[in-house]
């Protein structure tokens, strides 16, 4: 154990995974985790919000999205089931314009197809009249296949990659509240392949990567979460090596022994503490540009996210009030692994999230 070990919780150092995330008894496994679930129907689990237990499907919202890093842009790609409703979502950043296209389509709940599991070559899909997604998942032998297109009245997006897993996975199943989850599986790429927007061709390199996301939780019904990334090649003692890093602020009870934030290296991780974000101007008040602040309370985490363009998502209805914004820019700080060796990131891309739901 490193020098900064000490402010790790001993929770968050993974244990074997069991088959299913809920108990005989209906109660929910909380922890982080080496692999992945068999048996992640946590439909099964007892009263894990105050809705009646028939309600369970309609409080669960899953999702599988994708975040693909190339030379000249960034893409998210998003297959989501709220429970009321499904979606597919592409938002792709152009980092020489800092332009951000958007495609945007909502379809049934019914008509999403999330993966059981994330091995054995299970598929999650959806498909509408003008866009479709679909993930073939083999996290088990280290692999995910990724395709889909969209096209607006600004923009027609087509994409297909191949990743290979570079590191070990982030699994964690945190509470926020006694039997209330939000299971979360971040996983480091290396992507194979490429995607056209408006007839231009972006092929991937020796640089490319990505992170695949799998997520199901039962979020309360007032929550907010901050998210920020980083992926890609950064200069490791003089050798350009692979490198990625995940920071969240959610709903956790206990934000030391249940979080995901992590440093990815080339086949091994380090684990990170607790992170708080500041944003100067609030992401609602963005124009041109803005900076976000990332920072722990042991120097393991100084960062800021210089944001250059983003996404708003603005939805008010009567079920369901989304104030989402997708952020992208670059890097500036360092992170530093548990043994006190310190990562300067300047330059490196940077995309986040700032999320506030009531449902």
């Amino acid at each position: 154990m490193g020098e900064y070990s000490k402010f790790i919780s001993t929770k968050r150092r993974s244990v074997a995974t069991p088959k299913s995330m809920v108990n005989s008894d209906g109660s929910c496994v909380f922890g982080t985790f080496d692999k992945e679930f068999e048996d992640m129907d946590i439909v099964k689990l007892k009263k894990p919000t105050r809705a009646p237990q028939c309600m369970n499907r309609l409080k669960l919202t899953l999702w599988e999205a994708t975040e693909v890093h190339l030379k000249n842009g960034v893409l998210l790609a998003v297959c989501c089931d709220m429970g009321i409703f499904g979606k597919v979502l592409h938002i792709f950043y152009d980092k020489r314009t800092h332009k951000v296209y958007c495609w945007d389509t909502n379809l049934k709940s019914k008509d999403t197809k999330i993966a059981p599991n994330l091995i054995n070559g299970s598929v999650a899909q959806a498909t509408t009249p003008v866009g479709q997604i679909k993930y073939i998942n083999d996290f088990d032998k280290g692999r995910c296949r990724l395709c889909g297109k969209h096209k607006s009245d600004e923009a027609l997006i087509e994409y297909e990659f191949e990743l290979t897993r570079l590191s070990r996975p982030s699994i964690v199943s945190i509470p926020f509240g006694k039997n209330r989850p939000l299971y979360s599986q971040k996983d480091f790429f290396r992507a194979k392949g490429g995607l056209v927007i408006n007839g231009e061709e972006m092929l991937t390199d020796e640089d490319s990567t990505a992170i695949v996301d799998d997520h199901r939780g039962y979020y309360p019904r007032r929550c907010h979460y901050d998210w920020v990334t980083t992926m890609g090649r950064c200069v490791i003692n003089g050798e350009k090596k692979f490198f990625a890093f995940n920071l969240t602020r959610n709903q956790s009870i206990d934000q030391d022994a249940y979080n995901e934030n992590l440093i990815w290296f080339e086949n091994e991780t380090s684990l990170l503490p607790p992170v708080t974000f500041k944003r100067e101007p609030e992401t609602k008040d963005f124009k041109d540009s803005a900076v976000w602040t990332v920072n722990d309370e042991h120097d393991m985490v100084n960062l800021r996210f210089k944001v250059y363009g983003i996404n708003p998502m603005v939805m008010h209805a009567v079920l369901v009030n989304i104030d989402y914004y997708v952020a992208f820019g670059e890097l500036e700080g360092y992170v530093r692994d548990e043994d006190g060796n310190k990562y300067i990131l300047d330059g490196m891309m940077g995309m986040g999230e700032d999320k506030t739901l009531l449902l």
